[in-house]
C-alpha cells in the first residue's frame, strides 16, 4: 500500500510524507522537503502520528528556505539520510552531513526501503531543482511543486501516476493586481517561477487517466490565490465536483490519502 500526506504547503513552509507498506508489514517512510523549523516539523509529524525517528530518508527538492528548512539539523539529530541534487547541496554551502548525504540527479532512480524514487528536473529559479516520482512497484505518486512551466520532460514523468501533489500557486489576475513589486510579480509569474492555476489545471488535464485517484493542490499563495478558484479549475480539468477537490493548506497540509 502507498499513501501520502502533506504536512503543510505554502510560502511559509513545505513538507510531505510518502509511506509504503508491504504485504509483510514492512514500512518505508520518506519526507519530501522539510521547510519548517525543527520544532515545528516535530509537531507536524506528531499530528500525522509519527516522529522523526520513524523516517527512513529525506528528499530535498531545492535550496529555498521554505523547502530545505531544518534538513541539516534533522539529519544530524536523528541520523537520517538526505537526498538532494549536487546543485542544491552547493547552493546551501556544501555542508557536512556526516556521511548521510546522497546526491540525486535527473532520471537517476534510487531506492529507499521499498520505495523506488525517480527525480526529474524542472524549470525553477534554483541551482538544480528536482521534483519526484515515487512508486512501491504497484502504485505511483507524482510530486510537482515549484516550477514556472511544464516541459515535455515533466509531463512524461507524471503520466500514469495514480496520485499527484501538484502546485497551484497563483491566480494570474490576483498576482497582477497585487501589492507585490514588479520584479517579484515577474519572478513568480515567469517561466522559472511558480505555476499559475490555469497552467496547473492544464497539467492535470494532460496527465488525466482512469487510474488517477487523487490530485491535491499544493503551494497556494495566501496573497495571490483563493481555494475556491483552485477547486473550480480542478473540477473542470478532472471532471469532478468542486466540493471534492482537495487543497493542502499552509497550517495543516492534507489528510493521509491512499494512492
Amino acid at each position: 500500500m502507498l499513501r501520502f500526506r502533506s504536512l503543510g504547503s505554502g510560502s511559509t513552509g513545505n513538507a510531505a510524507l510518502v509511506e509504503s507498506t508491504t504485504s509483510a508489514g514492512r514500512t518505508t517512510r520518506l519526507l519530501v522537503d522539510c521547510g519548517f523549523g525543527i520544532r515545528q516539523l516535530d509537531r507536524r509529524l506528531a499530528q500525522a502520528g509519527l516522529a522523526a525517528a520513524d523516517l527512513d530518508a529525506v528528499f530535498i527538492t531545492h535550496e529555498h528556505g521554505d523547502h530545505i528548512g531544518c534538513a541539516h539539523a534533522l539529519s544530524l539529530r536523528d541520523r537520517i539520510p538526505v537526498w538532494m541534487s549536487e546543485g542544491t547541496w552547493l547552493a546551501t554551502g556544501g555542508r557536512d552531513y556526516e556521511g548521510r548525504l546522497h546526491l540525486a540527479r535527473d532520471d537517476a532512480e534510487f531506492t529507499v526501503g521499498d520505495l523506488c524514487l525517480q527525480p526529474f528536473t524542472v524549470p525553477h529559479d534554483a541551482r538544480e531543482p528536482l521534483q519526484l516520482r515515487c512508486t512501491d512497484g504497484n502504485r505511483t505518486l507524482g510530486v510537482l511543486t515549484d516550477l514556472g512551466h511544464a516541459t515535455s520532460h515533466v509531463l512524461a514523468r507524471l503520466r500514469g501516476a495514480h496520485a499527484l501533489l501538484l502546485e497551484f500557486n497563483h491566480d494570474s489576475d490576483l498576482l497582477a493586481g497585487s501589492a507585490y513589486p514588479a520584479f517579484l510579480k515577474h519572478r513568480v509569474g515567469g517561466n522559472y517561477g511558480h505555476l499559475s492555476n490555469t497552467a496547473a489545471a492544464e497539467i492535470a488535464r494532460a496527465v488525466l487517466h482512469d487510474g488517477l485517484r487523487h490530485v491535491v493542490a499544493a503551494h497556494l499563495s495566501e496573497q495571490n490565490n483563493r481555494p475556491e478558484i483552485v477547486r473550480r479549475l480542478m473540477a473542470d480539468a478532472l471532471g469532478g465536483d468542486e466540493a471534492e477537490m482537495l487543497t493542502a493548506t499552509a497550517a495543516e497540509g492534507s489528510p493521509w490519502l491512499d494512492v
